[in-house]
């Protein structure tokens, strides 16, 4: 069956409308190793108008570029020497919104993915937060800026979660505009990142 790739216009509205539905979504990236994918299970919002923990809150950068638009392409940024995080941006150009893509549940290729991570992860540590997701995709620096709309890498229907299994929470890891209730997730899925 073929993957039904979602379309542009599900980008172009407000950060907060586009993280709550993305979860139930396929990610999919088709690197050289082969196919992996994962259902969303978790997402934070990012915007740069009154958000101060968004990378664009002081304006327009060489590395925030991206965020301001067009939408539908990814952002893909790397953080603390170590690891990719993986944003999708939304709303229109010129805003500088991104949802943070937090965690996946794996769907197909857990063999590359175990590979790429290490066999010795469980299955539900594999693609428990960003970086973790990142690196069993195989999603690096190369892929911040190209479209997710099209192969190698997009998002595509899936799964519908009900609005009584998603959860909403402050953000994880940031020191400022921390009250924001910007994190959705799918209640009691075991592949929601571990809040420490």
């Amino acid at each position: 069956m073929q993957d039904k790739i979602v379309s542009r216009e599900f980008y172009e509205t407000d950060v907060l409308s586009v993280a709550r539905s993305l979860l139930g979504k396929l990610l999919v990236h088709c690197a050289p190793g082969g196919r992996a994918s994962g259902m969303i299970v978790e997402t934070e919002a990012y915007s740069a108008e009154g958000d101060p923990s968004c990378h664009a809150a002081q304006g327009k950068t060489k590395r925030n570029a991206v965020m301001f638009g067009p939408p539908g392409r990814a952002y893909v940024y790397f953080i603390y020497g170590n690891h990719y995080c993986f944003n999708v941006v939304t709303n229109r150009a010129g805003r500088a919104e991104a949802v943070l893509v937090r965690a996946l549940e794996p769907v197909e290729g857990t063999a590359i993915m175990h590979q790429r991570r290490g066999k010795h992860h469980r299955i539900d540590n594999l693609t428990s937060g960003p970086g973790k997701l990142c690196a069993a995709l195989g999603i690096s620096g190369s892929e911040n800026g190209i479209s997710i709309l099209e192969p190698p890498l997009y998002i595509a229907a899936y799964r519908e979660i009900e609005a009584g299994v998603v959860g909403v929470s402050e953000r994880i890891g940031i020191s400022r505009g921390k009250e924001k209730p910007w994190r959705f997730f799918v209640r009691d899925n075991p592949f929601v990142s571990r809040m420490r």
